[in-house]
């Protein structure tokens, strides 16, 4: 039997919808983070649906994403936008906090928090 994915770890796709929007809200609310808000569009709405999707298959859930849009090529979907260590760390804020507020395994949050800080390092293309 294979061990769970990280997508039934966190609870499917309810818990991962939470995540996601609780990770734009931050965004939203968060003074600190108005660099990579910027970066977005005024609604959030795709922004939201598109990094769900994506999370959905990366977890190791439906491949959402794939099945709409084709392969991620996270990196080169994001060169138009200038990302440095600052968006990257802003970025993680949101993400981190999102994760600290709705995931009770301190391990996998911890493992999934590796994963992000990975990702979203590749994602830099400018020097700060």
């Amino acid at each position: 039997m294979n061990p769970p994915t990280l997508y039934e770890q966190l609870g499917g796709e309810e818990k991962l919808r939470g995540i996601v929007d609780r990770f734009y809200d931050l965004m939203s609310e968060l003074p600190e983070t108005k660099t990579i808000r910027a970066l977005h569009p005024s609604d959030l709405t795709e922004s939201r649906n598109k990094l769900f999707k994506f999370l959905s298959g990366f977890f190791g859930g439906p491949s959402l994403y794939i099945e709409e849009y084709g392969h991620p090529r996270l990196r080169a979907r994001h060169l138009p936008f200038p990302i440095g260590e600052n968006e990257r760390d802003q970025w993680l804020l949101c993400m981190n906090r999102a994760l600290d507020e709705l995931v009770d395994n301190p391990l996998l949050v911890s493992q999934l928090k590796m994963t992000f800080f990975r990702t979203a390092d590749h994602m830099r293309n400018r020097a700060d």
